[in-house]
């Protein structure tokens, strides 16, 4: 442990920097579940909500039941913790600590009989307004979570697919929308945009993360105007709260081989600092679909992250750092490497990106004396890409340095808990320098101070109210007012209805967000100057808890509508060999309707099922026709078993989806002619765990089933020719794939 602890120790001497923060006054500690008997055993429960009496504000816990909570309020002050299928308990709390320790009594308890259970992975936040699925830590080891593209194999809301053949690229979807227009945050700052879209996905390691929230309609105005389909807030070990350290491994078949070190500290009860450092690297060359191409790029990737956290009892918290980020991702025909070749010349068809991402952060809130609801939080961000890409005979050099600000002042209205409200100013800054095809130039430099505010009424347990609005100010797309209002009600003890509608605004990137034109010999008609994408969302959810054959079950019925105001339309459809850009003109919207279902059949087997309706249409060169590649319905059924002893995990999960458009497909000549629709498919996914005090290891595999798309690649032959494109992606790209990992931590 000596040794470790220096190791460690060493590790976070080396890349810290000698400044000083300010500080908070928290309390911290650990929620767990037991029989209410002395001496029996007590599990940490994952997903356990923490809420001050009589407010909204509160914490979930992680994966292993550890909370960290400000005291936003006077204390003494009442705590109350709760889970599903325990007793709540609510505590006194007399003044801010560490290591507070609760166990929550079972509530179903029956003479001379022992209840066991298993905690969930994913759970539907019970003190959120806005409907919010939470992934914790071990939902996401159900699975290879190697990044956050990796992270929603078993989730049933989240899509994630391939935007070409070539590149490796990856985009989610949500509410039937590519995640473009889902804000990605990182810690409740906004993180991948811009030029970050096409390889983002893979920029935050799976160890690296805590928990995913994924929210859904328009989020919180404290956030900005970016948000149209949900939020997606990936939280980060804590500097206070992680192993001293941390070691992940993961390797598979295809010769991709991964390895994370964490390692956290405590100094002292104010000073605690973290070391994540994460390396990649792929160089294996495979053709199994023998179209002369790679079946996937050849990669290294190398990622470090530096951070600390200072509080200081009473008056401020702060936390801050810096990341660094290196990636090179190479492609193309099995030839190109076999012969040497050199990017941009017409020997072999050539892929190229090499990224190179810088940033810095700091978040730090002030409690105001005297005010027990009181605190403003200032969020500050810079982040520096640098992307420089060659795809075949098109290159794209592009650079982006952000400057991210936002400040918040909370407050009760008249020192009643129950009438909180929000306001604040924010200023984000966006300097584009891109060049496509050398002679093309996209730079633009975006400047947009914004206002903010938010009023939130609570009614007890029964309901929340949030009504926002806010107004930002674009130097080059006038003026953005964006209102959003939240629901939640109480229905009973087992049933809650929420309800949401709002607006939102973003600026496409043209190139950036489709870059899977680039591999293709389309060529790119930019039509008229883009303005502002410009939608409304709106609809809601009815979550229902009850028993299914005696144990804990719940019910989620969702819908949602997005409809567009203005979008940037990328017709693919009505010109042969080319990609037109313009503003909507007509109709544009999406409905998307979810069932989801989670029961505990045997004891430790947790069961998920769900269905989901999707229906997006455009309106296209004055056609309303379906979006390409949009899977008319998907459902999944995901089973997740583990031992009484917690030794033993199994996982499958089988993802089924529909039928989608393929634009364009009667074009095509005769040899090269796809179908108008894609065919309805499965992939099956499964993992099994072995576990020891300090030690995991999880073998598994992907794509059971080894469905993968038919000739994904056109013309593959004849890449330098007019009928080459490896952009119709609609189905895997890659077949069946195993693979090993281990996990070490110390506490």
């Amino acid at each position: 442990m000596n040794t470790i602890k220096i190791i460690s120790l060493s590790l976070i001497f080396i890349w810290n920097t000698a400044f000083a923060i300010g500080p908070d006054d928290n309390i911290s500690g650990q929620v767990f579940g037991g029989s209410g008997e002395a001496g029996a055993d007590k599990t940490p429960l994952a997903g356990a909500n923490v809420v001050w009496l009589g407010t909204t504000q509160g914490a979930a816990t992680n994966g292993d039941g550890v909370f960290q909570l400000n005291t936003s309020v006077d204390l003494p002050h009442r705590l109350v913790v709760s889970f599903m299928g325990y007793q709540s308990d609510t505590i006194w709390v007399e003044s801010a600590q560490r290591n507070l320790d609760v166990v929550l009594v079972s509530s179903k308890q029956l003479d001379e009989v022992v209840v066991s259970s298993r905690k969930s992975g994913s759970h539907v936040s019970s003190i959120e307004p806005i409907y919010t699925n939470v992934i914790t830590e071990d939902e996401l080891q159900r699975a290879a979570c190697c990044n956050l593209s990796e992270a929603f194999e078993t989730n049933a809301s989240v899509d994630v697919s391939f935007t070409d053949a070539v590149s490796g690229a990856q985009q989610i979807e949500l509410l039937g929308l590519a995640g473009i227009y889902s804000q990605i945050l990182t810690e409740n700052t906004p993180t991948i945009r811009g030029l970050g879209q096409p390889y983002g996905l893979g920029f935050i390691p799976g160890p690296w993360m805590e928990s995913i929230h994924v929210s859904k309609g328009a989020g919180s105005v404290v956030n900005g105007y970016e948000s149209i389909t949900g939020q997606i807030n990936v939280e980060l070990r804590k500097p206070e709260a992680s192993d001293l350290f941390y070691y992940n491994f993961y390797g598979n078949d295809f010769g991709r081989l991964e390895s994370t070190i964490n390692s956290a500290v405590r100094l002292n009860d104010q000073w605690s600092t973290m070391v994540m450092a994460h390396g990649e690297i792929l160089e294996n060359k495979f053709d199994h679909n023998e179209n002369s191409f790679l079946d996937h790029p050849l990669l290294r990737k190398y990622n470090i992250v530096n951070r600390y956290r200072y509080d200081l009892p009473g008056v401020m918290e702060s936390q801050f750092g810096f990341r660094v980020m290196q990636e090179d991702r190479r492609g193309g025909q099995l030839s190109f490497f076999e012969n040497g070749s050199q990017f941009g010349n017409t020997d072999y068809y050539g892929f190229g990106v090499n990224t190179d991402r810088y940033e810095a952060f700091a978040r730090t809130g002030f409690f105001l004396p005297g005010q027990p609801d009181g605190s403003i939080g200032t969020q500050l961000s810079f982040i520096h890409h640098n992307h420089d890409a060659q795809y075949g005979l098109n290159n794209y050099k592009a650079r982006q340095n952000t400057l991210y600000a936002n400040i918040i002042y909370e407050n009760s209205i008249g020192n009643d808990p129950d009438h909180m409200l929000s306001a604040g100013v924010s200023y984000i800054w966006d300097d584009y320098r891109e060049r496509l095809y050398d002679d093309t130039n996209l730079d633009r430099t975006e400047s947009v101070p914004g206002i903010f505010g938010q009023y939130t009424y609570s009614f007890e347990d029964v309901f929340v109210g949030i009504v926002g609005l806010r107004t930002d100010f674009h130097n080059l797309h006038g003026t953005f007012v964006t209102p959003r209002l939240h629901t939640r009600t109480n229905l009973s003890p087992t049933t809650t209805l929420r309800a949401s509608v709002g607006k939102g605004y973003r600026v496409p990137s043209k190139i950036a967000e489709n870059t899977g034109l680039l591999v293709s010999n389309r060529q790119l008609i930019f039509e008229e100057e883009i303005n502002a994408e410009e939608a409304w969302n709106y609809g809601g959810s009815v979550t229902q808890s009850f028993f299914m054959l005696g144990r804990d079950a719940s019910l989620a019925l969702e819908y949602y509508r997005t409809d567009f105001l203005n979008q940037l339309i990328v017709d693919v459809d009505s010109q042969y060999g080319a990609a037109r850009f313009y503003n909507l003109d007509g109709k544009s919207y999406a409905n998307n309707s979810q069932v989801e279902l989670k029961f505990e059949p045997l004891l430790f087997l947790e069961i998920t099922a769900a269905f989901r309706l999707t229906d997006v249409k455009t309106t296209i060169d004055g056609d309303l026709l379906s979006k390409p590649f949009v899977n008319n319905h998907t459902g999944m059924l995901s089973g997740s078993w583990l031992s009484r002893n917690n030794n033993w995990q199994v996982d499958l999960t089988a993802q089924f989806n529909g039928k989608s458009r393929i634009p364009g497909a009667e074009e095509l000549p005769g040899e090269f002619r796809m179908p108008a629709q894609s065919p309805a498919y499965t992939i099956l996914h499964g993992q099994i765990t072995r576990r020891w005090n300090s030690f995991d290891l999880y073998i598994g595999g992907e794509n059971l089933t080894n469905f993968k798309q038919d000739n994904p690649i056109i013309a593959a032959q004849e890449p330098f020719g007019e009928h080459f494109d490896a952009s119709r992606i609609w189905g895997p790209i890659m077949g069946r794939m195993f693979y090993l990992g281990l996990r070490y931590s110390i506490e």
